[in-house]
């Protein structure tokens, strides 16, 4: 994590979802070092409890709320346990790939609901409180999947392109009324749990023949819901090293 602090927007509030491990959990670390009051979301109460601590460590505020985002009301309950938010980060979710033939109906619409619906749900429940205050910054986080034809990833990929149209949809919703609202699409990321060899094969196949710690995305976060991207919304923001400008 880069130890320099950004206190463009010291004193506000995020919530980030699935930010116990992975991306989630440097972009809460990086907001938090920001000097923004962090809303660490998961289902794993200690791996939450470890990441309000590192936020602590590094002079931030933190604290943790478990929820299932692949339940409706369970979102619900979450964005009123939140209140208001002056960022949103939807990061959370889950990925699943098999040949379409083989993919079980059941989890494609699993990962429906925790990848699209809660975004959907928690934009329709932060977004209007945003927009009568006159600002505030929504993020989604994407994938490069979105617009590169990965075999297996056929139901993967539908959500985080749907995600990225939503992204447009919202902008068009609430940027006029002063909320901005973006996404980031990320190549490979070495992460928790990944399988190292398949992202550093993805990595080689970038411009910069590499794949991305989660801190390069997290830093692309921090720009996005500051005040320094003031004129940035409606946009799908590639952090894939160039992978998909060729």
């Amino acid at each position: 994590m880069s130890a320099a602090r950004n206190d463009d927007f010291e004193g506000h509030k995020a919530l980030v979802t699935g930010a116990t491990s992975g991306i989630g959990k440097a972009i809460a670390l990086r907001l938090g070092l920001d000097g923004v009051e962090v809303i660490v979301h998961g289902r794993d109460a200690k791996r939450g409890a470890e990441v309000v601590d590192a936020i602590s460590t590094v002079g931030g505020s933190a604290r943790f709320e478990a929820a299932d985002l692949g339940d409706a009301a369970d979102v619900t309950r979450l964005a009123a346990l939140v209140g208001d938010a002056d960022v949103l980060v939807n990061n959370g979710g889950f990925s699943a790939w098999a040949p379409t033939a083989d993919f079980e109906v059941d989890t494609f619409d699993a990962m429906f609901a925790a990848n699209v619906r809660s975004a959907f749900v928690l934009v329709g429940a932060f977004a209007p409180g945003m927009a009568a205050r006159g600002e505030g910054s929504i993020i989604n986080i994407s994938s490069m999947a979105a617009q590169v034809g990965l075999a297996g990833g056929a139901a993967y990929s539908a959500t985080k392109a749907s995600l990225s149209a939503m992204t447009r949809a919202w902008a068009a919703e609430y940027s006029p009324s002063g909320v901005r609202v973006n996404a980031i699409a990320p190549g490979p990321v070495y992460t928790e749990g990944s399988q190292d060899d398949l992202i550093t094969a993805l990595g080689a196949t970038t411009l910069v023949g590499r794949a991305a710690q989660p801190e390069e995305i997290a830093e692309v976060v921090s720009f996005l819901a500051s005040p320094r991207a003031s004129y940035v919304t409606g946009a799908i923001v590639a952090a894939d090293g160039g992978r998909t400008a060729i």
